[in-house]
């Protein structure tokens, strides 16, 4: 029996609470499940030297995790002096799917930061972050054109993000941490709208797995991306 007793290729309970912080322009808290993570949205009116002159902007990601987020106590990064490898990979990654979902040369020279801060740890931080993101991001972008900075809308994809997983043989999406630390396979999927992939990440924990399981492990993470843009679209419409 899954967490929530849920079938194989259902989520657990997605929530997604935009507004919830008073000074960034954009954020969302993200609940999947007991995996909780808060999103902002800062807006900097200026880019990165790698797109300075483009007349482009910028969007870009910092994802931690607090301390007491898992089981034990984890050091803050900054008290050790650098971040680690997992760390950075998580954040270029959400980076890069948000990126995928806006038109960066309508969004004028300006960056975009999202900080993705882990409250609570329970498996999928980083699919739960880049899902929350996309809220926070149009979020700061509906502020912008209130306050008039910004005199249209960039175009807009929505991007959402599931991991999926090969748990005792059986193809599962959105796994918690008690399946996560077993599963055979592991798999991230972002997809735009659609359908679209915009990166798959996937491995083979003990062993391997064939063609078949793979594409049955991305119609289920896909299906359920469908559902998750459905939700960002139903909360975003509300505010």
């Amino acid at each position: 029996m899954r967490s929530y007793n849920r079938g194989s290729l259902a989520a657990r309970p997605v929530v997604l609470t935009p507004g919830v912080s008073k000074h960034a322009e954009g954020s969302c808290q993200v609940e999947f499940g007991d995996t909780k993570v808060l999103v902002t949205c800062s807006v900097d009116e200026k880019v990165p030297p790698h797109v300075f002159g483009t007349g482009g902007g910028w969007v870009t990601a910092e994802y931690g995790m607090l301390p007491r987020a898992t089981h034990d106590r984890t050091r803050r990064e900054a008290a050790q002096g650098k971040q680690g490898g997992r760390t950075l990979e998580i954040q270029r990654l959400i980076g890069r799917a948000l990126r995928s979902a806006i038109d960066l040369k309508q969004l004028g020279p300006r960056t975009l930061t999202l900080d993705c801060d882990v409250l609570q740890a329970d498996g999928g931080t980083r699919t739960a972050s880049i899902t929350g993101a996309y809220v926070a991001l149009v979020r700061a972008l509906q502020t912008l054109k209130k306050r008039g900075t910004l005199s249209t809308m960039p175009a807009l994809i929505p991007v959402a993000a599931i991991s999926v997983g090969v748990v005792k043989g059986a193809v599962c999406v959105d796994l918690d941490y008690a399946e996560d630390s077993t599963a055979e396979v592991d798999l991230n999927v972002v997809a735009l709208e659609g359908g679209r992939l915009v990166e798959v990440q996937g491995t083979a924990e003990h062993g391997h797995f064939d063609r078949a399981t793979l594409n049955s492990m991305l119609d289920g993470g896909l299906a359920c991306i469908t559902d998750l843009i459905a939700l960002q679209k139903q909360v975003l419409e509300k505010v």
